[in-house]
């Protein structure tokens, strides 16, 4: 965890750096890494660990259970974006897939094995791929979709969903696919792409902290990132609303295992970034609620490792 930590760390802040000293090319590189995870590195994670999963009914509550509180954190995201705070609809898309998507990937795994055990992977796992990985390519793209700026009339919506969604055709060829075509050795290999896109997400992240906070205005830029209301509102329904649904059904119905509520709690999804990027979402509350959220998630996960 301490590792994982200084890896977010060192990425953001050479992504800051660099938007600083070399605008142009930084945002040029930043955009190129994006492509590459959208269309490259997404797809072959998205196939391989979904072709290899196992769905057994003892994490089929657990499952169900986040997708209610994932369901619950989105409307609530809506209603604050759209109703409270008045935003346009590329910044309430922002806020909808900041608060719903989570880093079940490579934060949440990492964070489940250093505070329960290599024992409890196996439900972080599942919770990646049958909630994080499925709700991305679906609920996720499809919120960029119909917030964003890339298509304006519903047609032009649904082509952009569809066509900008490289990992939403390879999760149905997974579906489809036979589990041979899934071999340890694939899987294993997708899961160190996973963990080296680390540094390339969080790389885009501080650029795009440097490029849409106030140092655009003239100012220095401040970090961390001034907690606005609505990287405030996403941060607080990414952390808590989520967990909270899931926790309480669990104690109302049955039970299910500690991974799954931590898994739920994890901060704001890099490849929100990713769907930013690909729509015209507004990116610095994405990077705004990625940056808070995960700074908190990364004090609990070192406290934690070192008690």
């Amino acid at each position: 965890m301490i590792a994982l930590a200084a890896v977010i760390v060192v990425a953001t802040a050479v992504g800051v750096f660099g938007r600083r000293r070399r605008p142009v090319g930084a945002e040029r590189l930043a955009r190129r890494l994006m492509d590459a995870i959208l269309w490259v590195l997404l797809p072959i994670v998205a196939f391989f660990n979904i072709a290899a999963l196992e769905l057994t009914v003892q994490v089929g509550a657990g499952i169900a259970f986040a997708y209610a509180g994932l369901a619950v954190t989105m409307i609530l995201a809506w209603l604050v974006g759209a109703r409270v705070l008045r935003l346009p609809r590329p910044a309430t898309g922002a806020l909808i897939v900041s608060a719903g998507l989570a880093n079940t990937g490579y934060f949440g795994l990492p964070f489940n094995a250093a505070t329960l055990g290599f024992d409890a992977l196996p439900e972080a796992v599942a919770y990646d791929v049958l909630v994080s990985g499925v709700a991305l390519v679906t609920v996720g793209f499809s919120v960029g979709a119909a917030f964003g700026t890339e298509a304006t009339k519903a047609g032009e919506r649904l082509r952009a969903f569809l066509l900008r969604n490289p990992a939403l055709w390879a999760t149905v060829a997974a579906l489809l696919a036979p589990e041979a075509l899934a071999p340890g050795w694939a899987v294993d290999g997708s899961r160190a792409l996973v963990v080296a896109s680390v540094p390339i997400g969080f790389f885009a992240v501080g650029v795009a902290l440097a490029g849409e906070s106030h140092a655009g205005e003239g100012r220095r830029l401040r970090l961390p990132v001034p907690l606005d209301r609505p990287v405030a509102a996403a941060a607080v329904l990414r952390l808590l609303v989520t967990p909270a649904v899931v926790l309480g059904l669990s104690a109302l119905a049955i039970r299910v295992p500690e991974a799954y509520l931590i898994q739920a709690a994890m901060p704001t999804g890099v490849n929100t970034l990713v769907i930013a990027h690909a729509y015209g979402l507004d990116r610095r509350i994405a990077a705004g609620t990625i940056a808070w959220t995960t700074a908190v998630a990364v004090v609990v996960g070192v406290v934690a490792e070192l008690l």
